[in-house]
């Protein structure tokens, strides 16, 4: 494979292409400040990123001659090069939804490699990290083999869409790619929040649609990494609990007929009722249960990307999203009731990991919603 960025280059050469990098940008008309990357925290303990990772982002100077930290399976060359999008994207004023979008497409397209033209094996004439194509006016293959250039072509495009920060990750990235696999790019969003995390101190944190950092996204707005509170409401019991410890979820309690919203865009792939009378028969989802009735009553789960699974319980109705059905983060999915095991009108939310439905892929919601910018309370 002929590639531009492996192996990684000597810091001397690095600092002369980010020099010719940062011309580029200027001549593009670019203004700001090139952010700093973190220096390299791989002799930290999970302590110290723990406690990088606690804010919602800094505005800290990029500095590509830093040693990079690996992130989970992406090396420190394919870090250094989501670096320089992060970087391009803070100049350009993008909000930090928006870098999110352009590493993960990055990912999708070459895998953060800035790739020359592979041959035979080349997607018609596709290079460099986003695999931007000369033929369809993206530029020269010496502009588009440029991450900087090539980084600010993408978010050019990204900002002509209307609304792109409230969109699924992939119907963003699309709109700007126009892929031939238009859902490839969602599974990577998890792994392009963990990078702008790690570059800029926890940027996923912050509001989708905000320009700076340093403040998490609020009550009801979209976080950067693309989740948003399913109802608001006080938390009346939680995860597991010395009461409850089989409960597998938090019950957020607001009252009767209050949306609940998709928590992130994802998939609906189950939509029924579920109640079961004291005798185990059948019992009806369109009146209120007991603490006798067993089961979600109408409930919903969704499946995001990166294989989180969220589920949604005791609604008043039939849930206005069918199996199937494809939705954003923040789209109604229903109403606020007491169907089923219920006491009276509230949420019932848990979070599950690698798609597991049962018990043992159920995780703590309020940590891990905290995790994601779009904690409970």
């Amino acid at each position: 494979m002929t590639t531009l960025e492996s192996p990684r280059r000597p810091r001397w050469w690095r600092r002369w292409m980010w020099g010719v990098a940062l011309v580029s940008v200027c001549c593009l008309g670019a203004a700001g400040v090139v952010i700093q990357l973190l220096a390299d925290q791989s002799d930290d303990d999970n302590g110290g990123n723990q406690m990088m990772l606690a804010g919602c982002g800094n505005n800290v100077m990029v500095d590509p001659d830093a040693d990079l930290p690996s992130v989970g399976v992406w090396s420190e060359d394919q870090v250094y090069n989501a670096a320089i999008i992060v970087s391009v994207g803070q100049e350009l004023e993008i909000p930090a939804r928006g870098w999110i979008v352009a590493v993960a497409t990055a990912m999708q397209e070459s895998r953060l490699t800035n790739l020359g033209h592979l041959g035979d094996r080349n997607d018609h004439d596709s290079l460099g990290l986003f695999q931007q194509r000369p033929s369809s006016g993206w530029g020269t293959p010496e502009q588009i083999q440029d991450p900087v250039y090539a980084a600010t072509k993408f978010y050019e495009k990204l900002k002509t869409i209307d609304g792109w920060e409230g969109m699924a990750l992939t119907e963003a990235a699309q709109r700007v790619q126009i892929s031939a696999y238009p859902f490839a790019y969602a599974k990577h969003e998890p792994d392009a929040t963990d990078i702008v995390n790690t570059l800029t101190g926890g940027g996923g944190r912050s509001s989708a649609v905000n320009v700076s950092l340093g403040e998490c996204a609020g009550p009801g707005e979209l976080s950067a990494a693309g989740w948003i509170i399913p109802v608001q409401g006080p938390i009346w019991s939680g995860f597991r609990t010395a009461a409850r410890p089989t409960h597998q979820g938090v019950d957020i309690g607001a009252p009767r007929d209050t949306p609940v919203v998709a928590a992130s865009s994802g998939t609906v792939i189950t939509s029924e009722c579920n109640a079961f009378g004291p005798d185990g028969s059948p019992y009806s989802c369109d009146v209120d249960g007991s603490p006798s009735v067993a089961g979600c009553g109408w409930y919903i789960n969704i499946l995001h990307a990166g294989d989180y699974l969220t589920r949604y319980c005791h609604f008043s109705s039939r849930p206005l999203v069918k199996e199937g059905d494809v939705v954003r983060a923040g789209q109604i999915l229903g109403y606020v009731g007491s169907s089923g095991r219920s006491s009276g009108p509230h949420l019932h939310y848990e979070v599950h990991l690698n798609g597991d439905r049962s018990s043992e892929g159920a995780v703590d919601p309020v940590a891990f919603m905290s995790n994601v910018g779009a904690p409970l309370e």
